[in-house]
């Protein structure tokens, strides 16, 4: 079983930034991508930024060049720098895993974290 653990969400100011963590443990499996989604209160949960492992990005339009997402494969750990943020990026954000792991073969998986708040606000 894969688990992951988000850190770095807080309270910031408009302007501001904040680096968000994602950790995955876990035996026996392997990762096809992680990435970041968010949601907010009322809203449709988006994407925000996905990394394979390959080292490919993906990024929700709305992003415009304010958030990198970065990855350390040895660590199976990712990260979502924020800069500039706005009060409209408020949101609990989720880490997101998508992996196989082996029994008695490859069997795909997802995870999901238990999400991280980010409040801009100021």
């Amino acid at each position: 079983q894969v688990q992951l653990a988000e850190s770095g969400g807080g309270l910031v100011q408009p302007g501001g930034s904040l680096r968000l963590t994602c950790a995955a443990s876990g035996s026996n499996f392997r990762i096809n991508s992680m990435g970041w989604y968010r949601q907010a209160p009322g809203k449709e949960r988006e994407l925000v930024a996905t990394v394979t492992e390959g080292g490919g990005t993906n990024y929700g339009d709305f992003v415009k060049g304010r958030f990198t997402i970065s990855r350390d494969s040895a660590k199976n750990t990712i990260y979502l720098q924020l800069s500039g943020l706005k009060p409209e990026d408020t949101a609990v954000y989720s880490c997101n895993l998508d992996g196989s792991y082996y029994s008695f073969g490859w069997l795909g998986f997802v995870s999901w974290g238990q999400g991280t708040q980010v409040t801009v606000s100021a």
